[in-house]
């Protein structure tokens, strides 16, 4: 663990009350590590900020708690279900938002919902239904059948939230939503997320928006060199705060 890190009673060894969890987490590529013994617990029901210098970890993280990528040693837990034996558990759990939209670009917004209803095996007779109510909660009700590639960036975005929620999943991880965003687009998608974790959805989001990750999350994790450098509730910790903890714990100043 880095020198002077800050830490609470969340990043202490998990509990069985803690829907993810690692324990002594490493990845290495070749005899470079990128993530070092890392020990997580995030609760039910909590929006985690996973902030940190490019080169962190912060993406890798996410990868590997969506079973994208396999650790290089320790446990990865989500749901009671260990990674990456029982992925195919674990993913029907999880709702992944890249800075990527992962959409097929030359389908409207209908047709890329009913795609991905179908590799998650929803019900035929309820599919419909469900587009129809999140094309509406995410504002893209009058454009279901407008071809993706003449969705604006945020657009792209909003339609990539309505299918990490398509299944209906307990957990949303969220690497760098706001990438490309204008002000208007990122103000929808704050909408978007606080009605998800109201919701009682679990989100982790990675972000390099520090003012966002202190009024939208809950909880701040700061990575530096691959290891959890400070853990700490926004509740305890203003814009400003977060931003001189960060520069305290990663080196590195930010102007967010």
């Amino acid at each position: 663990m880095a020198d002077g890190c800050v830490m609470t009673q969340h990043s202490a060894l998990s509990t069985s009350h803690d829907l993810i969890e690692t324990h002594a987490l490493v990845k290495a590529y070749g005899i470079a590590p990128v993530l070092r013994q890392v020990d997580l617990g995030i609760p039910r029901g909590e929006f985690v900020a996973l902030l940190g210098p490019n080169g962190s970890g912060k993406s890798i993280l996410l990868r590997l708690l969506s079973g994208l990528s396999k650790p290089t040693a320790g446990v990865i837990r989500v749901g009671g279900w260990e990674l990456p034996a029982e992925a195919h558990a674990v993913r029907a759990q999880i709702g992944l938002v890249s800075h990527k939209p992962l959409l097929y670009e030359n389908l409207n917004a209908r047709e890329n919902l009913r795609f991905f209803a179908r590799l998650y095996n929803l019900p035929r007779a309820s599919v419909e239904g469900r587009i129809d109510a999140l094309l509406a909660q995410v504002g893209l009700a009058k454009r279901g059948h407008d071809r993706v590639r003449a969705y604006s960036r945020g657009m792209q975005q909003r339609l990539s939230i309505a299918r990490a929620l398509l299944h209906n999943p307990d957990i949303l991880l969220l690497d760098e939503p706001y990438t490309g965003l204008d002000q208007d687009a990122s103000a929808i998608l704050d909408s978007l997320l606080r009605a998800a974790h109201a919701d009682g959805r679990t989100i982790v989001m990675s972000t390099h928006d520090l003012g966002r990750a202190a009024t939208l999350a809950g909880r701040a994790i700061i990575l530096s060199r691959g290891t959890v450098a400070a853990d700490r509730p926004t509740a305890e910790l203003d814009p400003l705060q977060l931003a001189a903890l960060y520069t305290a714990v990663t080196s590195m100043v930010t102007s967010k």
